[in-house]
C-alpha cells in the first residue's frame, strides 16, 4: 500500500465519485490520428486535452491542429447543450487547453501572453496548460500575474465558456498558495514505480477533488486497479494512466530504444480504464 500523509477526511474520493482523464498532450493529430479521434468518442469521461504544436501554439494556424480543435469544441457543445439528458452515452465534454512552457519560471511573460493570444485567435481554446510550472513560493507573485492575465483573456474570449480554465503542471505538490492561483494542479506526475508509495500532502485537504491531476506513467495492466484507487483515495479528480513509459517500443537502427513521451499516445487498455470510469461529461 502507498504511504499516505492525508487525514482520513482528506480522502474524498474514497466513495467512488467519478474520475476524469486530462490529457498531457497527445502527439501532431497526423501522427496520431487514433488519439485525437478518441477525445471525441461518445462517452469519453474527458476533463480536458492539451494541444501543443511545437511548444506552444506554432508560428501559423495548423490546418490539422485546427480541425482537431474544431471535433472536439463540437463534441463538447453536444454533450453541454444537445440531446436528451437521460442518454447513458454521451459526447466527449472536455476542453481544449494550449499548451504554455512556463520554463520553470524563466520565459518572459510577454511571450507566454504572445503565445496565449495566438492559442485563443487560432484554434479558440477554452483554457491553457503551464507546463513546468515552478513550485516553489518565490515564484508565486509571477505565476498569479500570469494566470490573472490569463484569465482576463479568455474572459474576453467568445470560446471560452465559464471563463475558460487553468492548469498548472507543477508535476509535485506545490508551495499551498499557488492552489488559489488556477483551477487545478498537477500534483503528480511520473512513474508507477514512485506513484504507488507516493504521499499527498496534508494541505490538500482543504480542496475538492476536481482542483488535482495525477499524470502516471508505466502502469501495468494488472496494477490500474491499484493506481486508480490510490488516485481517489488521495483526492485526484484527474487522471492519465498508461502502461507505456518514458522509453518507446521501436528501436533504432543500432539497437537503441528511442526517448518518448508517454503521454504522447493511447494506453494499450485505453478501453479497459475508459469502461472502469464510465461515461460522463465535464461540467
Amino acid at each position: 500500500m502507498p504511504y499516505l500523509t492525508a487525514p482520513a477526511d482528506a480522502r474524498r474520493t474514497a466513495g467512488g465519485e467519478q474520475l476524469g482523464f486530462g490529457v498531457p498532450g497527445y502527439a501532431h493529430p497526423l501522427l496520431a490520428p487514433a488519439e485525437w479521434a478518441e477525445l471525441a468518442r461518445p462517452g469519453t469521461p474527458l476533463h480536458w486535452a492539451v494541444l501543443n504544436i511545437a511548444d506552444g501554439p506554432g508560428s501559423r494556424p495548423d490546418p490539422h491542429c485546427l480541425e482537431a480543435a474544431g471535433r472536439l469544441r463540437n463534441a463538447r457543445e453536444r454533450a453541454l447543450h444537445g440531446g436528451s439528458p437521460d442518454d447513458t452515452v454521451r459526447a466527449s465534454g472536455g476542453r481544449l487547453l494550449g499548451h504554455l512552457d512556463l520554463a520553470w519560471g524563466e520565459r518572459p511573460f510577454e511571450e507566454l501572453i504572445a503565445d496565449a493570444r495566438s492559442f485563443i485567435d487560432w484554434y479558440r481554446i477554452g483554457g491553457f496548460y503551464l507546463a513546468r510550472c515552478p513550485a516553489e513560493r518565490a515564484e508565486l507573485p509571477a505565476v498569479r500575474r500570469l494566470t490573472g492575465t490569463l484569465h482576463a483573456l479568455l474572459s474576453e474570449s467568445d470560446s471560452a465558456d465559464d471563463g475558460g480554465r487553468l492548469v498548472l503542471g507543477h508535476g509535485t505538490h506545490p508551495y499551498p498558495g499557488y492552489a488559489e492561483a488556477a483551477d487545478q494542479l498537477v500534483t503528480f506526475q511520473g512513474p508507477w514505480t514512485d506513484y504507488r508509495w507516493s504521499q499527498v500532502a496534508e494541505w490538500t485537504a482543504d480542496y475538492p477533488p476536481e482542483r488535482f491531476a495525477h499524470f502516471v506513467h508505466g502502469v501495468p495492466r494488472t496494477h490500474l486497479e491499484e493506481a486508480m484507487r490510490i488516485a481517489r483515495w488521495q483526492g485526484a479528480g484527474t487522471i492519465f494512466f498508461t502502461d507505456r513509459n518514458d522509453r518507446n517500443d521501436r528501436n533504432d537502427r543500432d539497437g537503441r530504444s528511442r526517448q518518448s513521451d508517454p503521454f504522447a499516445a493511447l494506453p494499450r487498455y485505453w478501453d479497459e480504464i475508459v469502461s472502469r470510469i464510465g461515461p460522463g461529461i465535464s461540467e
